[in-house]
């Protein structure tokens, strides 16, 4: 019943957010003079570059490299490998293109609020601290503003969403493998609790470890497929594009379907413009807030242009995806019809690693609000220790139970944070615009940037890491 009203709510919302997400983004494309495009140069230059004195300080704990890792990890997960077949299966093969378009569109959001997050971070023990909750109270100055966003994200990220991949592990290693369902809430609630117990430290090492394995592998498989299948790769491609503009009727169906479900999926997978990975885009050490928005932006390519599409390229070249399966058994079917039997355990495989980077990854941005709406006083030790053990009793759970609720509860906190999320990016888009112009400036004269908080004298007092 609860679900019911919640879908009822969920749905004209989302298609209202689709507007949102997609008029922010041409809006900051436009003001940056597209930076996603003319700066994927400096992303990679970025990611290979040296340290700076300033990024080896004795304090630093998390890398920028780190920090990339962790929000990917929450990036890349179970809507890379499911929601991509839904989107295929609902609005046909030219949702994929539409999710292209997200992409590309969606990413300067990813930029400007990870360099907002930068700009307005804290010092904590181990790390930076930042994110949405705090860019909206050192920015805005509207801390009941920030308060909505911090407990929207706990609930979304935090909570309901990390029962939904604990589910989604527990499923296909079921079916897979024949695994009990209580051993596998068992063995994912203990994993997940060293982890996390270990703070941000620990959980940026894991992600760094897991995120390039997982993502390199799969990338493999996909490759294997295009090689095995590379006569019908033109093919695919042209129903792609063909589905996309409503010129396959009966393949892709209506082109207003195609375009919703692939802004819908492209959405939820790379997450761009909801105020999730500026949480883990704060935690870095960088000699300019602008380096690690590059960085972060990167992400969002990573996560919709290369692994979704290593699933949409399984799938469709299948030619499975109108039989009648979806989600994750598609997938799975799709991948054994080009490799065999073993194709339902990979996929089963992936979705470990991929819904379990997630939960790890999640955790940390619950984390992170819940130390915001404590203010860092004598309550925060117990209020995170019992974070943690629900959290534990949340992955159990999910684990076991089917999660209709669930799902319906991850989509409307996803609305209430993403709309808090981008009206303070619109409020306080200008800082980030003026940093970039300060980069490219440093960057044209030949100088490595360095941001001083003199810069934004206007926002000086708020920015006290960059003194």
């Amino acid at each position: 019943m609860l679900a019911d009203i919640l879908n009822r709510i969920n749905d004209p919302m989302a298609t209202i957010l689709v507007v949102l997400l997609s008029i922010t983004g041409l809006y900051f494309t436009i003001r940056t003079k597209g930076a996603q495009f003319t700066m994927v140069g400096e992303m990679f230059r970025l990611l290979g570059k040296p340290k700076t004195s300033r990024e080896t300080a004795a304090h630093k704990k998390v890398s920028s490299l780190q920090a990339f890792f962790v929000s990917l990890a929450s990036r890349v997960g179970t809507g890379n490998l499911a929601g991509v077949a839904t989107a295929i299966v609902i609005g046909g093969p030219g949702a994929i293109f539409w999710m292209w378009v997200m992409a590309l569109i969606g990413s300067i959001n990813t930029f400007i609020e990870c360099t907002l997050a930068q700009l307005f971070k804290i010092r904590g023990k181990d790390s930076y601290i930042g994110g949405p909750a705090y860019y909206i109270t050192k920015g805005l100055h509207k801390r009941w503003f920030a308060v909505i966003f911090a407990i929207a994200i706990i609930c979304q990220f935090g909570l309901t969403n990390n029962m939904v991949q604990a589910n989604t592990i527990s499923a296909a290693f079921t079916d897979a493998f024949s695994i009990p369902p209580m051993a596998m809430a068992v063995a994912l609630t203990v994993l997940s609790l060293v982890v996390v117990f270990g703070g941000i430290t620990r959980i940026a090492r894991v992600c760094s470890v897991i995120v390039p394995f997982m993502a390199l592998g799969y990338l493999g498989i996909a490759l294997y497929v295009l090689v095995a299948n590379i006569g019908s790769i033109p093919a695919v491609l042209s129903l792609i594009v063909k589905s996309a503009f409503g010129f396959e009727q009966a393949a892709g169906g209506m082109v207003g379907t195609a375009i919703l479900m692939g802004f819908k999926r492209g959405i939820f997978s790379n997450e761009a413009g909801e105020g999730s990975a500026p949480n883990a885009a704060a935690t870095a050490e960088v000699s300019h807030p602008v380096k690690q928005g590059l960085i972060q932006t990167l992400g969002v390519f990573t996560d919709t242009l290369v692994v979704c599409t290593c699933t949409a390229i399984i799938i469709l070249c299948s030619g499975l995806y109108d039989g009648g399966a979806n989600g994750i058994e598609l997938t799975q079917l799709a991948l054994s019809h080009h490799i065999g039997p073993a194709g339902r355990s990979i996929i089963a495989i992936a979705i470990l690693f991929f819904a379990f980077s997630s939960i790890i990854g999640n955790y940390y941005y619950g984390e992170c609000n819940l130390a915001f709406l404590t203010r860092g006083g004598r309550w925060t030790k117990p209020v995170m220790l019992g974070y943690r053990l629900v959290l534990g009793v949340l992955i159990f759970l999910g684990s076991l139970m089917t999660v209709d609720l669930v799902w319906a509860l991850v989509d409307f906190f996803m609305v209430i944070m993403t709309v808090c999320n981008l009206i303070a990016i619109l409020l306080l888009g200008k800082w980030a615009l003026r940093l970039l112009e300060d980069y490219r400036a440093q960057r044209k004269a030949g100088l490595d940037p360095v941001y001083k908080a003199a810069t934004c004298p206007e926002i000086a007092d708020e920015t006290e890491c960059w003194k």
